[in-house]
């Protein structure tokens, strides 16, 4: 049985379309922060030792209608993170000799 190591993962290609940066947090020291500036703009904050993502206001200007579109949207997918997580956190508790098969992990909803 493989050992799942806690990690933070962070790439960042470069290629003729532009720069892409992808991070994945598989780590138990994540912290989640929702904050609002000073002047009124909110903030979705995720952090670990390694790194960071901040989301906020479209040009961190004033709250538009697409933001709070994505907002509803991070909500909806936070929400069905947790309960996806809380659901197979059952099914380990009651079976915890069970394997996760590789195959299902990441598999879109």
């Amino acid at each position: 049985m493989r050992e799942h190591l806690p990690y933070t993962r962070a790439v960042v290609t470069l290629d003729e379309d532009g720069t892409r940066l992808d991070t994945s947090f598989r780590t138990p020291h994540l912290s989640v922060m929702a904050l609002v500036a000073d002047g009124g703009r909110p903030f979705l904050h995720l952090s670990s030792r390694e790194a960071q993502v901040i989301v906020s206001t479209t040009g961190g200007g004033p709250v538009t209608e697409q933001d709070v579109m994505l907002a509803r949207q991070i909500a909806d997918v936070a929400a069905r993170y947790l309960a996806d997580c809380e659901r197979l956190h059952t099914e380990q508790s009651t079976n915890p000799h069970q394997v996760v098969d590789e195959s299902e992990q990441g598999k879109a909803a």
